[in-house]
């Protein structure tokens, strides 16, 4: 049995060097152009190497990051993203964060996001509350009334990830269809920040179009420890190979799910058109 009360605090420990790193670099520029519009700064890559080191030594589990690639083992590994965000985080806006998260079969059991910039860190095991600056969070409810809340959803870019399946006309469309349901659609910059505001409360629900299980995995854990319905963007179960993520209570994620069908073709239908 793994002890998984001592991978998060191992987890933690780590983060709370990378943290350090993460505000001394508040602005860096970018450092490495990965693509379009895509790019890492210096500060991405110390975290990365730093976590990395820390993680492995303290567990001999692999770790699979964003910048550095590495054994994205399904039996168990560490995925993480060293700067969630990276463009706000160069331009100094806060919406940026840390990301790690322990798979275990192919699942998160542990996760990890630090938001340096807002003084926030959230973090949960399997089968535990999440816990936000030190305090357990109660469960979601599971209803949605616009009278007594801003009924927010997150969608964190437009124009990233992957843009043949979910090019960004079509996001814009979804953006469009979302407004005109009971949800607000808001648009942060990181995707780590928006599925951790699902679990918080902040979001009603949050969509993920990213591909990048260093992404989702994290915010995919805080959902179901906080009674969110959890899904990818197709209404599937989420695996660590899974497309994006759809989280909220059950009212919300029923709305943004079935906007995002209405706006974008499943794989198996795309395949029945041919």
């Amino acid at each position: 049995m793994r002890d998984l009360q001592a991978y998060r605090a191992i987890a933690l420990e780590a983060v709370d060097e990378a943290a350090e790193l993460f505000r001394t670099h508040i602005g860096a520029a970018p450092a490495l152009f990965k693509g379009e519009g895509d790019f890492a700064t210096e500060a991405d890559l110390a975290i990365e190497t730093l976590l990395r080191k820390r993680l492995t030594e303290a567990t001999g589990i692999p770790v699979f990051g964003e910048e550095h690639g590495g054994d994205l083992n399904a039996e168990a590994c560490w995925v993480l993203d060293p700067v969630d965000g990276t463009s706000n985080y160069s331009c100094g806006n806060p919406m940026c964060a840390i990301l790690v998260a322990l798979l275990i079969d192919g699942q998160p059991v542990v996760a990890v996001t630090d938001m340096p910039l807002l003084g926030h860190r959230m973090h949960a095991i399997s089968g535990e509350p999440v816990v936000l600056d030190g305090d357990p969070l109660p469960a979601l409810p599971q209803g949605v009334d616009p009278s007594t809340t801003a009924a927010q959803v997150g969608v964190a870019t437009v124009g990233s990830d992957d843009r043949a399946a979910f090019p960004a006309e079509g996001r814009l469309a979804f953006v469009g269809e979302l407004a005109a349901t009971s949800l607000r659609p808001r648009m942060t910059g990181s995707v780590g920040v928006d599925l951790a505001f699902v679990a918080s409360g902040v979001f009603q629900a949050s969509v993920s179009f990213s591909p990048h299980v260093w992404d989702n995995a994290a915010g995919v854990l805080f959902g179901r420890c906080a009674g969110a319905t959890v899904t990818d963007v197709y209404g599937q179960p989420w695996e660590m190979s899974s497309m994006g993520a759809v989280i909220g209570t059950n009212a919300a994620h029923a709305t943004a799910l079935a906007t995002v069908q209405r706006c974008f073709e499943s794989p198996d239908r795309q395949s029945a058109s041919r």
